[in-house]
């Protein structure tokens, strides 16, 4: 979806900047690591600055640094944001509060990052972040954020991170109360490449609308960033800290609810994916689910919703991924960021199906070609879930794509199990279907029980709205108790 853009509010970065210095109440530090002064650079130059800047440092040497902030294992992590957060706004409360701190909102920005070396050879990423008051003397509150770097050069990447530094500078003052069209103002003035907020963490202090998951769930939904990333205890994560140099098995569902079918698919599908590797890296499990057609058709998104099924998935101890992938090349190339290790999709035959339907990839001067070599490039496979033939049969009914109007469709005996060997695919894919299969780079998993093949999430998620009883036998304990629980996807 693109960027919806605010009209009155849309503010150049310097008038941004130039506000906020002819504002006597608000006044402090900006402390940057890694990339210069950008930020408080755009202070400086549109005049006033006296008035918004009480001082500016650049620890850019690691010794000096250490001697002001301390050590500590990484220059550019969230632990050394907070302990410049900390350091700084401390030194600003013990010189100046008597002075000024009743009429005077103090504020510290500050930012260690990493941008792009002269070799072009390092993740160009970083920290920033803001501690400040709404109103003179209140206990002051933090705005963190994780940021990726899209320009190819030092210079532009600066840039692009001053620009988001006084956006976030202006949005902490000025929309505070407004958690939409906060997380909208941070892309102000940059294009979509340029830069990528991955990861948003609000300090306690605001109202429910700022609960950190819905504003994770706002970045995706924004255009900020393509993915966030839920820990197993729902908590919002950084991506590296999940994947990074892992084996990664991960399953794409609607998990509306997460069924038996579900659970099923993944253990087993782990099983198959520790006996086909060599590699003694740890492996991370992850369920993932995608806005990508709400973004399309632009629909409105549930956030509640999303959270619901977070909460569920979290209920069995799994970590889940919230995307804009539709195609999976886009969802490997994302997780190659983090790590190098073998990579496997634990899919049903439905959404095999749907990877083979051509119309998704329109877009590409190479079709179908150029997305499988894009997404088995490198150590990635398939692992498919077999589906009984009658439930098989009722799928074909339900689904528009090439496979139902294929000539070749033998009929589907009763009792019989479609697994990828037997999967009848259209003539012109026939040859390249094969070669995935011979190549073991599209496989079954062998284990399965198939009286979980007549579960329907669609079928158990209308039986919840309409309060019905007896689906609980189709969801895992953990999930069922859940959702009884608390309550989850009653009518509103």
């Amino acid at each position: 979806m693109n960027r919806v853009k605010r009209t009155e509010e849309l503010k150049s970065t310097d008038r941004k900047a130039l506000k906020l210095n002819l504002d006597s109440t608000k006044y402090g530090t900006f402390a940057e690591i890694g990339a210069g002064q950008e930020v408080a650079r755009h202070f400086f130059k549109v005049g006033g600055a006296a008035g918004t800047i009480a001082n500016s440092i650049s620890a850019y040497d690691m010794e000096f640094s250490d001697a002001i902030y301390g050590k500590c294992n990484r220059y550019v992590s969230k632990d050394r944001l907070k302990k410049m957060l900390d350091h700084e706004y401390r030194l600003l409360e013990t010189r100046l509060s008597k002075i000024r701190g009743d009429r005077t909102c103090f504020f510290v920005y500050a930012n260690t990052v990493s941008a792009r070396n002269y070799q072009g050879t390092n993740d160009c990423h970083g920290w920033m972040g803001i501690r400040w008051q709404i109103f003179p003397k209140s206990p002051p509150v933090t705005i963190i954020i994780h940021v990726r770097m899209g320009d190819k050069s030092n210079d532009l990447q600066q840039d692009a991170l001053g620009i988001l530094g006084v956006n976030l500078i202006h949005a902490a003052f000025n929309l505070y109360q407004e958690s939409e069209k906060l997380i909208e103002s941070l892309a102000d003035s940059l294009e979509r490449k340029r830069i990528e907020v991955d990861m948003i963490q609000f300090s306690d202090g605001f109202s429910k609308e700022f609960d950190n998951r819905i504003l994770s769930l706002l970045l995706v939904q924004y255009g900020l960033t393509n993915a966030v990333v839920f820990g197993n205890n729902g908590k919002v994560v950084q991506p590296s800290e999940l994947f990074y140099k892992k084996n990664v098995i991960l399953h794409r569902g609607s998990f509306r609810p997460f069924t038996k079918v579900n659970l099923d698919m993944v253990e087993n599908a782990t099983v198959a994916f520790k006996e086909d590797q060599e590699s003694n890296q740890s492996l991370v499990t992850v369920m993932e689910i995608t806005m990508r057609n709400l973004l399309l058709h632009n629909k409105d998104i549930d956030l509640d919703d999303f959270l619901f099924r977070v909460d569920t998935i979290n209920a069995l101890g799994y970590p889940v991924l919230v995307s804009n992938y539709f195609q999976y090349y886009r969802l490997s190339a994302y997780l190659r960021r983090f790590t190098q290790e073998n990579i496997g999709l634990a899919l049903g035959i439905n959404s095999l199906i749907d990877i083979l339907d051509q119309r998704h990839y329109e877009d590409l001067d190479g079709g179908i070609l150029e997305s499988f070599g894009r997404l088995f490039k490198s150590k990635v496979k398939l692992y498919i879930y077999p589906m009984q033939g009658n439930a098989y049969a009722k799928f074909l009914k339900l689904i528009r794509s090439d496979f139902r109007r294929s000539q070749e469709m033998p009929p589907i005996k009763s009792g019989s199990t479609i697994t990828p060997e037997n999967l009848v695919v259209p003539k012109d894919l026939s040859h390249l279907y094969s070669h995935l299969l011979q190549n073991n780079l599209i496989k079954t998993i062998p284990t399965f029980n198939p009286s979980y093949s007549e579960i329907f999430s669609r079928q158990i998620m209308s039986d919840i709205l309409e309060g019905k009883s007896g689906w609980e036998s189709q969801l895992p304990e953990p999930v069922a108790d859940l959702i009884i629980k608390r309550g989850l996807w009653k009518k509103r």
